[in-house]
């Protein structure tokens, strides 16, 4: 199992060991470290970038329970350097806390979150209705997001039986595998951009400023 430092660690740049690497049908080659600094693609949020050993990552996913970085090159067993772009990392961890707090005032308004993606250009979270809810506008998602945005609140996670919690200051917490900010004020603006309600389904629509 790949040890996932971005679980308890912001840091962008660090230390691992290749374990194996192998060939992959379409000529690239699949390196699976004993720990890693990048996440891989998945919960809605895309991979990280970055340099291991030099050596640019063109994709990082998994298979079972190891995180497969794909790089142009092989490398040797030993010890490498990990490098992920930070400017990446930073608007997809943006992006992730953002969607976790549109998810979060889309319960307080009577609907439950059921699908979230959070790529650039493409942030949007889909939620169906609690007990008949009322159907919200873009200024009942943006007064909330704007007030916690305000607080400044601090990132809360742990692990709970095996499984990762992330939430901020004493909201609920949410099982999530992705990056985020330390606490609110980083994300910046957050503009709730439309909202389109289809076949008993609302789908948010978000960007960052």
């Amino acid at each position: 199992m790949t040890e996932r430092l971005y679980y308890t660690s912001d840091a962008t740049e660090g230390q691992a060991q290749v374990l194996r690497c192998e060939t992959e049908a379409d000529g690239r080659y699949a390196v699976i470290l004993d720990r890693t600094l990048f996440h891989p693609q998945g919960g809605g949020q895309p991979a990280d970038s970055g340099w291991i050993a030099g050596v640019a990552v063109e994709n990082v996913l998994t298979r079972d329970d190891h995180v497969v970085h794909l790089l142009s090159q092989p490398l040797p067993p030993g010890e490498v350097s990990m490098q992920v772009d930070a400017a990446a990392r930073q608007l997809h961890t943006r992006l992730h806390s953002a969607g976790h707090l549109i998810g979060l005032a889309g319960e307080l308004l009577g609907w439950q979150p059921v699908k979230a993606h959070h790529w650039p250009g493409e942030g949007r979270i889909t939620f169906v209705a609690i007990d008949n809810a009322e159907l919200p506008d873009v200024s009942a998602f943006q007064t909330k997001i704007d007030g916690w945005i305000d607080e400044d609140l601090p990132r809360n996670h742990f692990m709970e039986q095996g499984i990762r919690q992330v939430g901020y200051g004493a909201q609920r917490t949410y099982p999530c595998g992705g990056t985020h900010v330390a606490s609110l004020s980083e994300l910046g603006k957050v503009d709730i951009t439309h909202l389109k309600f289809k076949k008993g389904q609302l789908v948010v629509s978000y960007s960052l400023a």
